[in-house]
């Protein structure tokens, strides 16, 4: 919130917080934060996983008569298991980023594959998520409960943060 300063003269002021006192700052710095050191991992345990399944993919093709899946499908598959893991992020965050233009630009099909195939608990990645704003942000459980379902926040559904608020102090 902004302070209004008044003068001797009766002129009205307006004197902002700093940037590094503000609430949406040290989110996004957070978020970053989490990116940048996933990203420095993940590309590790993506290659390793990217030989695994390449070997189990070869295995099953030659033993039954499933349809081959594309290489950008299985691509999109392995990078939603890497988000859903690894970042703790919501099926409409993990969906966004990989269709997205500033992210890694699936194309939509590919990206629903992707969320249709992985395995990832997201009641556990809300609750993940949860602690993490009440430990390292001091938010309070509305608050919480807000950022995790809010469209600019990390998008998860009512039930999942409704999970995460009800095992926060587990």
């Amino acid at each position: 919130m902004a302070k209004k300063i008044v003068d001797e003269n009766g002129n009205v002021f307006v004197q902002k917080k700093p940037v590094y006192k503000r609430v949406w700052f040290w989110i996004l710095a957070i978020i970053v934060i989490v990116v940048s050191f996933s990203m420095l991992n993940g590309d590790k345990s993506t290659s390793t996983t990217s030989k695994t399944e390449t070997t189990q993919t070869k295995e099953s093709s030659s033993t039954s008569n499933k349809p081959k899946i594309s290489a950008e499908f299985t691509a999109a598959l392995l990078k939603a298991k890497t988000y859903g893991t690894t970042m703790s992020m919501s099926k409409a965050g993990i969906y966004n980023q990989l269709t997205s233009e500033s992210g890694e630009k699936f194309p939509t099909d590919a990206a629903q594959y992707a969320i249709d195939n992985v395995n990832v608990d997201y009641n556990k990645n809300a609750l993940s998520k949860a602690k993490t704003y009440q430990k390292q942000m001091s938010m309070s459980t509305d608050a919480i409960k807000e950022q995790l379902t809010s469209d600019a926040g990390e998008k998860f559904t009512q039930e999942e943060a409704d999970y995460a608020i009800q095992h926060l102090n587990n």
